[in-house]
C-alpha cells in the first residue's frame, strides 16, 4: 500500500508538471514562488498599477506565449537589477503561468 501512495504522488506531481507550457517543464516552482516574495514583485505591481497589483497580468495583446511571458520575467530583472540567473527567470515565469496566464 506505501507503494501505491508514493507512486500515486509521483504520478500526480508529473500530471502537474504535464500541464505547464513545455517552457517551463523543469521550473522550479517553489523557488519562483520565493523569488517572487522575496523581491516583492507584487508590491511593485501594486505601485505600478494600483488595486492588488493582478491587472498588470495579461494586458491586452501584449504577453500572449510563453516565450513573451518569460521575456517580461526577464525584463523586470534586467531593469530592476534583480540578478537573476536563467533558472530564476524561468521559474517565475512558471509560477505567474501557472496562477495567471495558463499557456500549456
Amino acid at each position: 500500500m506505501k507503494k501505491f501512495f508514493i507512486g500515486l504522488l509521483l504520478t500526480g506531481a508529473s500530471i502537474a508538471n504535464a500541464q505547464q507550457h513545455p517552457l517551463f517543464k523543469d521550473a522550479d516552482l517553489q523557488a519562483g514562488e520565493k523569488l517572487i516574495a522575496e523581491n516583492q514583485c507584487n508590491e511593485c505591481h501594486i505601485r505600478r498599477v494600483g488595486g492588488n497589483g493582478s491587472a498588470i497580468y495579461k494586458p491586452k495583446g501584449r504577453i500572449n506565449t510563453a516565450g513573451a511571458l518569460r521575456g517580461m520575467v526577464e525584463y523586470c530583472n534586467t531593469e530592476l537589477n534583480l540578478g537573476f540567473f536563467p533558472e530564476d527567470t524561468n521559474a517565475v515565469a512558471a509560477v505567474l503561468n501557472k496562477h495567471h496566464y495558463k499557456f500549456r
